[in-house]
């Protein structure tokens, strides 16, 4: 399997943002989301593709650029589809389903298809779960930063309050996590991009 690299994958930002605004904000929150997987990925070995999670991390929110209107403004209240839309974005561009998967798996702890009725989302019925150690990681390291206005970075124990909301079993999936991957050290994170940590 062919894995994009950096140059091709920033191109392919600046091809589908509708605004430079949009691919500040959405590349740059990917490129955080890097930094906190590889960070992750270098405590020990996890017997995971390092290239392929760079790949993933960097890709898994390009669907949002399909949220876009004609004057610049995000659709939020579509904003669950942001990762349906960009597996079929990269489908479109040619690529695998194993590098297309990082954006429709990566919301949340993860949708079951029950989720997906139970909350009336606007997603075609199935399952949107990470399933390979990559895509669980690029899963966990994106709970800790949000492209909200302004972007901040979210602590551990912020997001399992946040998660909350969608029951327990979503809070102890983010616990399964953490304890397999280990808590980034966002500190420098914040430091160097100067978003507040929440």
């Amino acid at each position: 399997m062919r894995i994009p690299g950096d140059d091709e994958i920033r191109r392919l930002h600046e091809k589908h943002a509708p605004t430079r605004e949009a691919f500040e904000l959405v590349h740059t929150h990917c490129r955080i989301v890097c930094s906190i997987a590889e960070q992750l990925l270098a405590r020990d070995g996890l017997g995971l593709d390092a290239e392929l999670v760079r790949a993933g991390c960097l890709l898994h929110d390009i669907g949002v650029y399909r949220l876009y209107d004609a004057e610049g403004n995000l659709d939020h209240a579509r904003y669950v589809r942001h990762g349906v839309l960009g597996h079929e974005l990269l489908r479109e561009e040619g690529f695998p389903e194993e590098i297309c998967r990082f954006c429709s798996c990566h919301t949340g702890m993860g949708l079951t298809r029950e989720d997906v009725r139970r909350q009336g989302l606007p997603l075609p019925p199935g399952d949107y779960l990470a399933v390979s150690g990559e895509e669980r990681l690029v899963m966990y390291a994106d709970k800790f930063h949000s492209k909200t206005t302004p972007p901040t970075f979210v602590s551990a124990s912020s997001y399992a309050r946040q998660v909350r909301r969608f029951g327990e079993e979503k809070v102890a999936a983010f616990g399964r996590l953490r304890e397999h991957f280990g808590t980034p050290d966002l500190a420098p994170l914040v430091t160097a991009h100067g978003h507040a940590l929440v």
